[in-house]
């Protein structure tokens, strides 16, 4: 074990980072990322909700990339409140708030989001669309799929329906504009060096799992995109394994492109190298998990 990491994935992040960027992701690892969280514009709006912050005397920052995401400055039980409970913020990892901005629902778009639970993801692309697009949320697993469900209807996604089914095997007549896939993946992005559940469980054969799981949801995204729509592909992982080779798996096929993501928004935020150019592997930092994001477009 090199300070806690399994020799393998110390190997493998050795191998496509290279020694320095190794000792920053390792450092990235033993951070304590503070509470971040977004407003839910459904329900309410940023100067409601910086008022009632300011009024509690609870110390926040805004995050770089978006004018709705907040970073807690001190430790606060978000929960207890009022804000909370009625569900006009929404707590969410900076970095899972990037696949739904880079997905950019619009109305009437009929969106699929693949892998749902617990509803993060699925609940943000309600909002940036103001609930004009018509979601389909999928969750295989029953428990999660009803926790799903209920944060759909706490934050007021009404144009969101939940689908308690493995998407892999969605019927084949379904057809979307939009597609986000947020894979199943090892979670070697969000390792907590601090935190020993965070890694007891990270092993060889999750990472060789999860890859063929992810070829397979990816394969299956495709067949249900419609010609000229657009697919956001993301991780929670920083192993290329995860990202880059699959991707590069389905980018043989002709009709499919990589649309880069424009990184303007994102300039402030720490990445690490990509072997696909317009993709986004986010650092682990003290803000930020590790985080694959890639956008693809059936031509």
């Amino acid at each position: 074990m090199i300070e806690k990491i399994p020799d393998f994935l110390y190997e493998k992040l050795l191998n496509e980072y290279g020694e320095d960027l190794t000792k920053s992701i390792i450092k990235g690892y033993k951070e304590n990322r503070p509470t971040t969280f977004r407003v839910n514009t459904l329900k309410s709006n940023v100067n409601e909700i910086k008022n009632i912050l300011d009024d509690l005397n609870v110390k926040y920052s805004s995050a770089d990339f978006l004018d709705t995401a907040f970073i807690l400055e001190e430790d606060y039980k978000l929960q207890d409140l009022d804000i909370y409970k009625d569900g006009k913020i929404y707590i969410q990892s900076l970095s899972s708030m990037i696949p739904a901005l880079i997905l950019d629902p619009k109305e009437k778009e009929n969106i699929l989001d693949m892998c749902a639970a617990p509803g993060g993801k699925t609940t943000q692309i309600a909002c940036i669309s103001e609930n004009k697009a018509m979601v389909t949320a999928c969750e295989k697993n029953r428990i999660r799929g009803e926790r799903l469900k209920y944060n759909i209807e706490k934050q007021g996604a009404t144009r969101t329906s939940v689908m308690f089914k493995d998407a892999r095997y969605l019927d084949s007549y379904f057809s979307f504009d939009k597609i986000l896939l947020d894979a199943p993946c090892s979670g070697s992005g969000t390792l907590n060096l601090s935190d020993n559940n965070s890694y007891k469980n990270f092993t060889l054969e999750l990472v060789n799992r999860s890859k063929k799981t992810q070829i397979e949801l990816l394969k299956k995204a495709i067949k249900m995109l419609k010609k000229g729509g657009e697919l956001v592909y993301s991780t929670c992982s920083i192993l290329k394994e995860e990202n880059e080779e699959i991707i590069n798996k389905v980018l043989e096929q002709d009709d499919l492109v990589v649309i880069p993501i424009e990184k303007d928004s994102l300039n402030k935020i720490e990445t690490l190298p990509s072997n696909i150019n317009g993709a986004v592997t986010i650092m682990p930092n003290k803000s930020y998990e590790g985080f694959f994001v890639v956008k693809l477009k059936k031509v």
